[in-house]
């Protein structure tokens, strides 16, 4: 794909347009193609971890950020649905991201804070975001505020959890 792209760009300065149209078309031909094995995989992932879960309780672990809020919007929208009012995100604590720094959790709670609902850091496991639909605290957990996206106390206040 990005060898179309190059091409192109290389055959436009050499004023042969034609040549570049193609590969751009070749190039993009190749994109789609990428987004669409992407989504396939991601759907598998997401089956793969989530296919002995309960309804309401989500696992979000091997998927980037974009396709994670994608599940996470479906979920919220297969829980109202069902008339569920809460679900369980699982997003891990970052250990397996670069720099063991978590891109998961802010990014979920930045979705839940755009869409007017309450998310709760479990008290049993700080990887889990227990997200109440019904917009009110379930109690279960320390609530995610706007400013705790990028930090939370964790527990009992023993701990610092960097988001």
């Amino acid at each position: 794909m990005a060898r179309c792209f190059e091409e192109s760009h290389a055959a436009y300065a050499r004023k042969d347009g034609a040549r570049a149209k193609e590969l751009s078309i070749e190039g993009k031909a190749h994109q789609r193609e990428m987004e669409r094995l992407n989504a396939q995989a991601s759907e598998w992932i997401f089956n793969e971890n989530n296919k002995d879960r309960e309804p309401g309780e989500v696992d979000l672990h091997g998927l980037f950020v974009k396709e994670a809020l994608t599940f996470t919007e479906r979920a919220i929208n297969d829980a109202r649905r069902r008339g569920t009012n809460k679900i369980h995100l699982i997003v891990g604590k970052g250990l397996h991201s670069s720099n063991g720094v978590a891109k998961l959790k802010p990014a979920i709670g930045e979705l839940m804070q755009k869409q007017g609902l309450i998310a709760e850091l479990d008290q049993n496991n700080s990887g889990v975001l227990i997200v109440n639909l019904d917009g009110h605290p379930s109690g279960e957990g320390a609530i995610v505020q706007p400013e705790d996206i990028t930090r939370s106390l964790e527990g009992k206040g023993t701990g610092c959890l960097i988001m």
